[in-house]
């Protein structure tokens, strides 16, 4: 049977998950959701099929969907747009990326290319852990946090819900990171 999976959002980050899904292996056809349509009508090559107002019409016609988007207010919003519609909201795992057996890994979560999430960490629910960043061992990654390229978290870090730490930011042992905090681009934080 052909597997095919929705990707809300047919932007940068969309293109990364849908090739990501690809090489998995584990979806053979992606269809792009985009409040663009019916303007836009195909993105990396592959077709953008409705908007998000659209998005029920395609519950028999695919066996799962994912928010690919940036934002993490958005993407929240359209991780439950997906529920609403019946369709199962999955996580897709780049294959040259590695997730220890041990993680707790949400619904709706995108990991990255050369991304490493180590043992016992735990990543809540339509996250994003970007390419070669690291969640190292028993951190916390809430729900739509977003790690942006290159973000280096080190063992026992807790990472609020909707916070993002852009581009090549590190955490070092222990710090908390509070919910919706937005970190500049290369910041180094340290435990108090």
């Amino acid at each position: 049977m052909t597997k095919t999976l929705l990707i809300l959002g047919a932007g940068g980050h969309g293109k990364a998950v849908a090739e990501s899904a690809l090489l998995s292996g584990q979806w053979q056809r992606i269809l792009f959701v985009d409040d663009r349509w019916p303007t836009l009508q195909e993105s990396f090559g592959l077709p953008v099929v409705t908007d998000v107002a659209g998005l029920a019409a395609f519950v028999d016609k695919a066996q799962g969907a994912i928010a690919a988007v940036g934002n993490n207010q958005v993407r929240a919003k359209w991780c439950t747009a997906i529920e609403q519609a019946g369709i199962d909201l999955v996580s897709v795992v780049h294959p040259r990326a590695y997730v220890s057996a041990s993680v707790a890994l949400g619904a709706g979560t995108a990991v990255m290319a050369l991304a490493m999430v180590g043992a016992d960490a735990k990543v809540g629910r339509g996250a994003i852990i970007n390419a070669n960043a690291t969640l190292d061992h028993d951190a916390v990654l809430g729900d739509f946090a977003h790690l942006g390229v290159g973000v280096q978290i080190a063992g026992g870090v807790r990472v609020g819900a909707r916070a993002w730490l852009q581009a090549g930011c590190s955490a070092g042992y222990h710090v908390v990171v509070p919910e919706d905090e937005n970190i500049p681009a290369g910041a180094a934080l340290r435990a108090e």
